[in-house]
């Protein structure tokens, strides 16, 4: 085996062309060194990343088969967000393996509810018995609630809408199923499922969540896991009220500092039943284009491949400067992270899916959602003034400045940043124009807070960082026994480390 230069993160890579083959090493070949390096004790996870790699190598085939047909429905489309939700939807993942997988979805089920294959779909619907629902905002009304009852949009159903007798108007709510997830939720004690679809609505890149309209978006769980065996795709309900609190704590952040270009999704109508297969979030959108940053690096349907989306942005937006619109972009994402880390002392798990920019009303805007996953040092939050909320998941605090170094070193740079500006670039190494180009908007983002000690350990964990912390996704996720890794949070499991692609 030879080995090469790495991407920026990796020491080294397998390089391809072994003698004998084309093209380094095979899945079954590493598959195998797994199951021979790997502890006894985590045979069953071995097992698992072994299906996860066969359903995700299935699915990726299965979108090759599909590709073509696809990109002609999309030509020529609107510039929507679930536009851009479907291109972002045939990149893959910038670092887990088998992103692709959606662990137990059959083909033909990823063909009718995969964001790559852009398709529409009909919600089911199940009737809740009232008194183990809990709905945010305004309590639950004498009757089958309506849109006005409890601040929904008028496409919630009645009870006839979904085939059920107005009887259970009375005694029960409705609430959306995925189509996926109906098989489980018809088997929970008390549930009555609708006999009638309703609500036609079509993936985003989440896949679970849906969009009712371009300016709504509704959450609900899937019957799956994506990114790890463990990393299960339901919801929790203390989820949704912690992501409530979460938005209107960068809401009171962001009134404080009017120079933020960010804004964040209205997440503050949901409901639950207190399981996590029966829950929902309805997500409010700004005005403007909204484009994910995960879309960025797609191809533009209308090409041969080489024109991506942010060619296309850079054209409409920046004069053809593709450099601009990734400067603009770094500048608004870390100036505004390294304003909450060295302020405030919150770190914010949005990555790329989590992330999308906003045209029209002025300069580019950053568009924040899912925030559930952000971590805040209560200590710190105080100290600027601000209480710091009632979160069910105490995981979410700490006054451990280097656990939120950790998820700015690994969601902000290496997902956020990183991973987009060198393939757009084209650049792999740490003398690339995109590693000076974060490098320097970076530096940027801390100078104006000097020798401030949070701004200091920013600059040592990055800037000036020998090596970088990484993620160890794959184990946590999959390979290892929360039992034995001792992981509290599987995506908040740290371990390995990379060169520093920042240093000149």
């Amino acid at each position: 085996m030879r080995l090469a230069v790495g991407s920026p993160f990796q020491d080294f890579a397998v390089a391809e062309g072994r003698a004998g083959q084309n093209g380094g090493l095979t899945l079954a070949e590493v598959l195998h060194t797994l199951a021979v390096v790997a502890d006894p004790a985590d045979a069953p996870g071995v097992a698992a990343f072994t299906r996860e790699c066969h359903e995700a190598l299935a699915a990726l085939v299965l979108h090759d088969r599909h590709r073509a047909e696809v990109a002609a429905r999309l030509r020529g489309r609107e510039r929507t967000l679930l536009f851009y939700e479907a291109l972002a939807a045939t990149v893959d993942h910038p670092i887990y393996p088998t992103a692709r997988c959606r662990l137990g979805v059959s083909e033909a089920d990823l063909l009718a509810h995969a964001p790559e294959f852009a398709p529409s779909f009909d919600l089911a619907w199940a009737a809740v018995p009232r008194e183990r629902v809990t709905l945010s905002g305004a309590g639950l009304p004498g009757r089958w609630p309506g849109a006005g009852d409890i601040g929904l949009p008028d496409w919630w159903p009645g009870a006839g809408d979904i085939g059920l007798p107005e009887r259970f108007a009375a005694t029960h709510v409705p609430f959306p199923v995925h189509p996926l997830t109906a098989p489980v939720t018809e088997g929970l004690p008390g549930v009555v499922m609708g006999t009638k679809p309703h609500l036609t609505v079509r993936p985003t890149l989440s896949m679970r969540t849906v969009e009712v309209d371009e300016r709504t978006h509704l959450k609900l769980p899937l019957a799956t896991s994506t990114l790890g065996l463990l990393n299960r795709r339901s919801i929790k309900p203390a989820t949704l009220g912690d992501g409530a609190l979460a938005e209107s704590l960068l809401r009171e952040v962001i009134a404080r500092e009017p120079a933020a270009r960010v804004s964040p999704a209205g997440e503050q109508t949901y409901g639950h039943a207190g399981h996590e297969y029966l829950g929902w979030l309805i997500r409010d959108l700004p005005e403007g284009e909204i484009v994910p940053v995960a879309s960025l690096l797609a191809p533009w349907p209308d090409g041969d491949g080489r024109r991506l989306v942010l060619h296309d942005l850079a054209d409409r937006h920046y004069g053809g400067d593709v450099r601009a619109l990734l400067r603009d972009y770094l500048s608004v994402l870390l100036s505004w992270n390294t304003c909450l880390f060295v302020r405030y002392g919150m770190a914010l798990e949005a990555h790329q899916q989590n992330l999308a920019l906003v045209f029209g009303g002025g300069p580019m805007r950053l568009l924040l959602k899912d925030n559930d996953g952000l971590l805040v040092s209560p200590g710190l939050l105080g100290a600027a003034g601000i209480e710091t909320p009632a979160f069910s998941d105490r995981r979410m605090l700490t006054d451990d400045p280097h656990a939120l170094a950790d998820v700015f070193v690994t969601i902000t740079l290496h997902l956020a940043a990183a991973a987009i500006v060198f393939p757009a670039l084209g650049a792999a190494g740490p003398d690339s124009s995109a590693s000076a180009l974060i490098r320097d908007e970076l530096s940027a983002a801390l100078e104006p807070y000097g020798d401030d000690p949070m701004a200091r350990l920013l600059r040592a964990r990055t800037l000036d960082s020998a090596r970088l912390i990484g993620k160890s996704m794959v184990v946590a996720g999959t390979l290892v026994d929360k039992r034995r890794s001792g992981a509290a949070d599987i995506n908040k499991f740290y371990g390995i480390t990379g060169p520093n692609y920042l240093r000149p």
